[in-house]
Parts: C-alpha cells; structure tokens; sequence
C-alpha cells in the first residue's frame, strides 16, 4: 500500500475509534478530532489514494484556478466540468441560498438562507480563495522570493484574510501555506482549519503537492518535504460507511504502488502550464486504484 494511503487510513482509524459526535452548520453531524498532523517526503513518492479513485484531474484544474487563473468564477471550473463550487456559486441576482443550522436562542435550528452578495458577485464564491490571491498578489511574491531570496524566512500565503471574510460564501478550509528552501529542496507547511477528511483531504493533499513540483520545477529546485496541519479533522456520520470500506480495502486487498507526476520540462513559467481540461502540461502516469468510494456532500 503506498505510504500516503497508510497515513490516511491511519488518521480515519483516529477519527472513528476516538472522536466525539458534533453538531454543524449544515445539519449532518461529524465525528471530530480537534487537530492532527502528518509528513511526507516528496522524493519518496507522490501522494494519490489508491485504497479509492481520486479524480485527480478535477484536483489539479481546482489549484490552477486558485493559484494561476486567480479567479473566484464558478463557470471557469464549469467550463472545464469541473463542478465542486457549484453548491457555493452566487446566482445571477447576487444572492446565495442554502438550508443550514443557524445558531437561535443557544440552539442551532435548520433554516433556509439567503445572503445578498451583489450582483458584482453573480457566479463566484465571493471574495475567497483566488480572489484572495490575485487581490494581494501571493504568487507573485512568492515566486519572486524563491527565484531571488530563496532563504527568506517569510515566504507566507494566507488565504485567510479578515477584511474579507464577510463577503466570502466559503472561507477557506485550507487557508495557509508556508514555504522554506533547505538544501536545494523546495518544502512547504500547510495549515487547515476544517477538514472534511472523505471528500476534501484526498483533493488537498495531491492538490498542494502538485503546487509544489510545479513551483519547483519553475525556481530549479527540488520538490522536498510536506507537512500539514488540521484543526478540526472530522468525518460526516454519512460517511462512515464510505471509510469502513475504504480502510477495510487497505486490509484486505493487493497493494498498490503510488503513481508518478509529470511536468513538461518545457515550461519554465508557472502561469504558463495548460489549465484547460486536457492538462497537457501535467500528468498523473500509472495510476492504479481499487474503484470509487460515493462520499455524500455536506453543504
């Protein structure tokens, strides 16, 4: 089994065996733990799930947009059939509506609610994410410093930003990222503050360990080590079942080596890399996985 897959199955068991059942905003409990963290070596091996199918290329399509296309826009992930935001997009009168507990009298009570956003917002998830990154230029920044002061000390993304929590329809579960250069190694730390570990951890690891060839391959250096922090680890009450089987695949079944990431060597720029729905500038080659695991969504 490969490495990442035991260290994922590993944090399931944690959940399961010692979480406690909570409320939420959206109705369904979680089984929580309050935090967890995890390392990995990108010289050892590349991190996708094979105990399940990851949809690898709606990953990648989902980082380029934040981290290249800079962009908040639903319909650039739609029209590449990539549709995890649909649930969050702003409609066409600027509003979004959803059915979620609202906090009443001490007591969280299931609502339908609607929040006005502006039309300047129609089809984006607000002021989130890429908004985020292009509003204070992050990436500009940090390719600046590693092509031209590889050894700063504050080569910082936060994606969290008060000034614009307000206006954001999903503020961001991933919200930081800090990265290091140690000997030619490009390293990166990255700081979740609520994970959905069936559905969102799987697309988030692969997704920043992608960010992370790709901006090494870009400053000539080596993609090095991944570390990553989650507050709030949890596993939806609906979902269980999903992971029972999944961690039952990693006990019973063959193991599987991990896949390879390719990167065209051809490009040099990271906002030069093909974001169309083909990817032909990134590639995840030999990928073998035991089949799909249905997770249902949590809104």
């Amino acid at each position: 089994m490969a490495k990442w897959d035991k260290e994922y199955l590993k944090l399931c068991k944690k959940i399961l065996t010692e979480g406690v059942e909570v409320e939420n905003r959206t109705g369904i409990n979680t089984i929580k733990i309050p935090n967890y963290t995890f390392n990995f070596d990108l010289q050892e091996e590349f991190p996708v799930l094979t105990t399940k199918q990851l949809f690898f290329k709606n990953a990648i399509t989902e980082i380029l947009w934040i981290y290249q296309e800079q962009s908040n826009d639903v319909r650039w992930l739609q029209e590449r059939n990539v549709h995890i935001w649909d649930e969050w997009e702003i409609a066409e009168d600027g509003k979004w509506r959803a059915n979620q507990n609202v906090l009443e009298n001490g007591k969280l009570v299931k609502k339908d609610i609607e929040k006005d956003f502006g039309v300047e917002y129609a089809h984006t998830i607000g002021t989130a994410y890429g908004f985020i990154v292009k509003k204070l230029g992050l990436m500009d920044r940090l390719l600046d410093a590693l092509k031209n002061n590889p050894l700063d000390r504050r080569m910082v993304m936060s994606l969290w930003q008060d000034e614009y929590i307000p206006t954001a329809v999903l503020p961001s579960c991933v919200w930081s990222s800090e990265w290091d250069v140690t000997d030619g190694y490009l390293n990166i730390w990255v700081h979740q503050r609520s994970c959905d570990v069936p559905l969102g951890l799987p697309f988030n690891v692969t997704q920043y360990a992608t960010l992370l060839c790709l901006i090494a391959h870009c400053t000539n250096l080596k993609p090095g080590k991944i570390s990553w922090s989650i507050k709030d680890a949890h596993i939806y009450v609906n979902q269980i079942e999903g992971i029972k089987e999944q961690i039952l695949r990693g006990e019973t079944l063959e193991d599987l080596e991990a896949p390879e990431l390719w990167i065209n060597e051809e490009i040099h720029d990271f906002f030069e890399f093909d974001n169309s729905r083909d990817l032909k500038d990134i590639k995840i080659r030999k990928y073998k996985h035991h089949g799909k695991i249905n997770f249902p969504l949590a809104q």
